[in-house]
């Protein structure tokens, strides 16, 4: 490992956004750990393979918090308030905890009933187009995953299209100033919604978090209720609408694969597992600063708060732990993939996202025999950035 730029991933273009995975692949099989320039212009060092991203994503020198990061970093923090992406042990130990108690199993699961009312609303307007043609992400994918976490956090129906589009430009815009105006849009917002609850709470998760205390009287400050607010929704409904593009987009491209979870719809499960495993929606993690060299995979990373990225689309690529990874198989067995994590900062949202995730593909497959996709899969538009992955558009033809 050099200090050398090894990827220049502001310059590789609309074929890298397409499809990184061969640009990881060759710099996994340089090694481990090397220099970048992200694309909004820092330079940081890209951890790839699947046991290198494992050990890195439990690596103790690696901070989340933004305390720790080198002020000669040319970032915009990517949320607003303290939150679970963006702490260390023990306040993050303490942040979940509270958070945890609400965000239940149980409660996810009491969920399924109102996933599945609104995913057959959205479709039933889908289908009723004379033409026979939609886009999936705008639908379906978008409006199921915003409408379930508007409606456990409690945040407006009229307020739903300005967050979406602030949180695109928050997580994806190239542009510093477009991210940190997003930000702080969304931050205002999210201040005067907790202040009202605090006067006037509803039977939401939003209410309960300004409601709830531990045994020792412990509760979410204003600041970290603004934080939490700010990661259910964005991560909330991002990840989970694009879970569902790319995973109904990788079925169309492999029609064997489709006629196989049509002939088993039990295979279900499964099938997410390996959508997650083979075009997770989370393409590289969130930050991490250094506080101290940082040994992966035997290469050591300087002090000083450089900026670490993990590729989790690269570590769930890995042939060393996948074979034949480049292969679409909803058979495969996909566990041990990191699409959520892995470690403390494992995603808390992930059995909503994957309950979404089934009831939706399960839905559309059994309403659309004839589905297919209405564009060359190369004219796809994908988000830009390092850090969420799927297609803008998703055009879809449901007649025969």
């Amino acid at each position: 490992m050099g200090t050398e730029i090894a990827a220049d991933f502001a310059t590789l273009g609309e074929e890298f956004t397409r499809n990184p995975h061969p640009v990881y692949a060759a710099l996994r099989a340089r090694g481990p750990v090397h220099r970048i320039r992200v694309p909004e212009g820092a330079q940081a060092w890209l951890v790839v393979g699947h046991a290198a991203c494992r050990a890195a994503l439990t690596e103790p020198t690696l901070s989340k918090s933004w305390k720790d990061a080198s002020p000669a970093l040319p970032l915009a923090r990517l949320s607003a308030g303290e939150n679970l992406l963006s702490s260390n042990p023990p306040d993050h130990t303490r942040l979940r905890g509270l958070v945890a108690r609400e965000f239940t199993p149980r409660r996810v699961e009491a969920l399924a009933p109102r996933v599945r009312a609104l995913t057959g609303e959205l479709l039933d307007a889908m289908l009723a187009r004379p033409t026979g043609e939609a886009d999936l992400v705008e639908a379906l994918a978008f409006p199921l995953a915003m409408g379930i976490i508007c409606e456990l956090l409690g945040v407006p129906s009229l307020d739903r299209a300005a967050f979406r589009d602030w949180a695109e430009q928050a997580l994806s815009s190239p542009d510093r100033d477009t991210r940190t105006a997003a930000t702080a849009a969304m931050t205002r917002y999210l201040v005067a919604m907790v202040d009202d609850l605090r006067t006037r709470p509803r039977e939401d998760l939003m209410s309960a978090l300004v409601r709830t205390t531990d045994e020792d009287g412990d509760r979410l400050s204003a600041d970290e209720l603004i934080g939490m607010a700010w990661l259910l929704l964005v991560t909330g409904f991002e990840t989970t609408a694009h879970l569902i593009a790319t995973g109904v987009l990788a079925l169309l491209r492999h029609p064997a694969q489709l006629a196989a979870l049509r002939a088993d719809p039990s295979l279900i499960d499964n099938a997410v597992e390996e959508m997650l495993r083979y075009e997770g929606p989370v393409e590289t993690t969130t930050y991490r600063f250094t506080t101290g060299p940082t040994e992966i995979a035997g290469e050591v990373i300087p002090g000083g708060g450089e900026l670490v990225l993990v590729a989790l689309a690269d570590a769930d690529r890995d042939p060393a732990r996948f074979p034949d990874p480049d292969r679409f198989d909803i058979r495969r067995a996909a566990g041990g993939h990191i699409a959520f994590g892995h470690g403390i900062h494992y995603c808390l949202g992930a059995p909503l996202a994957r309950l979404q995730a089934r009831t939706a593909i399960a839905a559309l497959l059994e309403r659309c025999p004839a589905l297919s996709l209405n564009a060359d899969p190369a004219d796809l538009a994908w988000r830009t950035g390092l850090l969420i992955r799927g297609p803008r558009h998703l055009p879809l033809r449901w007649l025969p």
